[in-house]
């Protein structure tokens, strides 16, 4: 794998390994985050959620040394009859634009997902384009039972049950932290 003229990684094949951020990585996922979203509003949530104290899963992709993707999961509530339901929200996931479209963020979804049932997540929601997240199994957000204030974004406000009929015949809405305003 090489550098071109524009920064841009360029490659054939590669192996991408996934794993938890380190302090270490900060200054590689503000630039990547900048980067891929074209301004600083991902890069100040994932810091504004870190400075809060509340847990997170953050996970790197790395190809030959170089970060080229992350993924961020955060704790929300959804307001709901009981039992409580244990959910967080993805965002932001972004992986370098150069690199995009090569199934980096496939597996950082993949892997975070995993990493969220493991830490006994029972639905994550996201805003997103419903082509990519669809494939995971994640749909409208309405039909399942949710608001939040997002869902005027219509069909980009989605959810994934990680443990099924979880959300089955509920409904509620999903209060995401401050954080999430200046986004």
């Amino acid at each position: 794998m090489q550098l071109d003229g524009t920064n841009s990684l360029m490659t054939e094949h590669f192996d991408v390994t996934i794993r938890p951020a380190t302090p270490d990585d900060w200054p590689a996922i503000v630039e990547l985050n900048d980067s891929a979203f074209k301004g600083v509003s991902e890069s100040a949530l994932i810091a504004d959620i870190e400075r809060s104290g509340r847990p997170v899963i953050s996970l790197v992709a790395l190809v030959d040394g170089f970060l080229v993707g992350h993924i961020f999961f955060s704790p929300v509530r959804i307001h709901s009859a009981p039992p409580v339901i244990s959910a967080a929200a993805l965002a932001p996931m972004a992986v370098t634009p150069g690199l995009q479209r090569e199934g980096i963020g496939t597996r950082l979804v993949k892997v975070g997902l995993m990493k969220c049932i493991e830490q006994g997540y029972q639905v994550v929601v996201v805003v997103g384009h419903p082509r990519f997240y669809q494939r995971f199994g994640f749909s409208r957000a309405a039909d399942a039972g949710l608001e939040s204030v997002y869902s005027r974004a219509g069909d980009a406000f989605m959810v994934i049950e990680l443990a099924a009929g979880v959300l089955k015949g509920r409904t509620g809405v999903v209060e995401y932290p401050d954080e999430f305003s200046g986004v």
